[in-house]
């Protein structure tokens, strides 16, 4: 991977969550998931009730993550591609995903795990001589 690769795969290990993007049965969808970045790879804890890993291993797949939210001063989004495979992870790794949620939509959190060697890496920053607080409108 180039620096900048590199640097991309990096600023992820600055959040926790991110999006993950396939199609099952031709419709596209997107599906929030918990990452660690191991080696330069990704691996992704997502809930297994429904069904989003059966359509993603063995399949490209797209991921992101951002601080977009986080009220900084330097903004960054990150996207990447990726062959998914299903993996179980080692103990170290589990350690690092840290506690799971109790329940997706209701449902027990039932836990699956993805390995992605992310290819086609890209990273936008923003940056602010300040930091930018939340404007909606009402």
């Amino acid at each position: 991977m180039s620096t900048e690769e590199l640097r991309a795969i990096e600023l992820l290990t600055r959040v926790s969550y991110g999006r993950l993007g396939t199609s099952m049965r031709a419709m596209p969808f997107v599906a929030a998931a918990r990452h660690i970045v191991v080696d330069g790879c990704v691996v992704l804890r997502i809930h297994r009730g429904f069904g989003y890993h059966r359509a993603c291993n063995g399949s490209v797949v797209a991921y992101g993550a951002d601080n977009l939210n986080s009220g900084a001063a330097a903004l960054w989004s990150v996207q990447f591609t990726g062959t998914a495979r299903i993996v179980e992870p080692t103990d170290d790794q589990l350690k690092l995903f840290g506690p799971a949620p109790h329940h997706v939509n209701g449902q027990p959190f039932d836990p699956v795990f993805m390995h992605i060697q992310p290819q086609f890496v890209t990273a936008q920053t923003l940056d602010y001589l300040e930091e930018q607080p939340a404007r909606h409108a009402a």
